[in-house]
């Protein structure tokens, strides 16, 4: 029978979990981007199901250890919630594009300025004075509406795709981010959660419920007023549920960024058939379950040029399910 763990150690801020079957013959070993933790995981129970002698390790701790433990061969593969940097290139880095994803800001939903501030939205102008100079310091002149409450600005401690895509947004990079670090994204969304006066920023699937498709409880999307008019037209209005969201990003009416591809990253072309077997499979049989855990598939453009890079002349590591 086929056993599935997935624990979560809040107070380290990490996500692992095993998927595995049987005596276990062949391992993948996977660690990285919060963000892609929900569907590789799913990626993972859907592809054992093919391969029952498969095991596979995930964990979550950032897109920057995905790399690191990528390029130093402690894991098969890394996910990466960012573009690749050159110089990851050079060190032997491969990246298949596999999935879609964004960053959106999140506040609490008990904000005192909570309706002005839902009139108004965020302008990119206006993170750049939360987030890069901290000139902003009060609601007031987030919302216009001239609260003196105090703002209390989140960011990610660790290095991560979502904070390094929040920073290309404002035209910086992940260390120029002012505000409280937080490990992880159930960490920053916790602490928004518990904070009446915060920001922060989460992948969309660490705001949104996955069964109700609406915002979790104790938050609300800050949604961004993209064309910098400071009020919120009706074709800005798209974050009442996570589907909602998702159609705004597929149509491009979500900046990108903050909205992003996502990467399974190997050092060097990988080799183990297993491998490769499974990167197979999440940019062609397992693109359907994008949607329905909650990301946005990728046009069939990227998905051939992912597959290009593997090798075709490999078989598969064990047989299919027995009929």
């Amino acid at each position: 029978m086929k056993r599935i763990w997935i624990m979560a150690a809040v107070a380290a801020g990490m996500l692992s979990g095993v998927v595995s079957c049987g005596s276990g013959q062949s391992e993948i070993s996977v660690s990285g981007a919060f963000a892609l933790y929900p569907l590789a995981v799913k990626w993972a129970e859907e592809f054992q199901k093919l391969h029952p002698e498969v095991r596979i390790d995930i964990s979550a701790g950032g897109a920057g250890k995905g790399m690191t433990d990528a390029l130093s061969g402690m894991v098969d593969i890394g996910m990466v919630s960012r573009e690749i940097y050159p110089v990851e290139m050079e060190r032997g880095a491969v990246a298949f594009a596999v999935a879609k994803d964004a960053v959106v800001p999140a506040i609490n939903a008990e904000n005192p300025d909570l309706q002005n501030l839902l009139k108004r939205g965020l302008t990119r102008e206006v993170a750049v004075k939360l987030w890069i100079t901290g000139e902003y310091k009060e609601w007031g002149q987030v919302s216009g509406s001239g609260s003196h409450d105090k703002i209390h600005v989140y960011t990610r401690s660790d290095a991560c795709g979502a904070a390094e895509t929040w920073a290309a947004w404002l035209g910086k990079k992940q260390e120029n981010l002012m505000g409280t670090g937080v490990f992880g994204d159930p960490g920053v969304a916790t602490a928004v959660q518990k904070d009446v006066l915060a920001i922060g920023m989460n992948n969309i699937g660490y705001v949104y419920d996955e069964t109700t498709r609406k915002p979790n409880p104790g938050l609300k999307v800050l949604p961004v007023d993209v064309n910098g008019d400071g009020r919120l037209d009706a074709e800005e209005l798209f974050y009442d549920t996570k589907d909602q969201l998702i159609r705004a990003i597929t149509e491009n009416q979500y900046p990108s960024p903050p909205a992003r591809d996502l990467y399974m990253v190997t050092g060097g072309m990988p080799k183990k058939p297993e491998v490769i077997a499974f990167l197979r499979y999440i940019l062609t049989e397992g693109q359907r379950h994008n949607a329905t855990v909650g990301y946005i598939g990728l046009s069939e453009e990227k998905l051939q040029k992912s597959l290009r890079l593997l090798p075709d002349d490999v078989i598969a590591p064990v047989s299919s399910k027995p009929e």
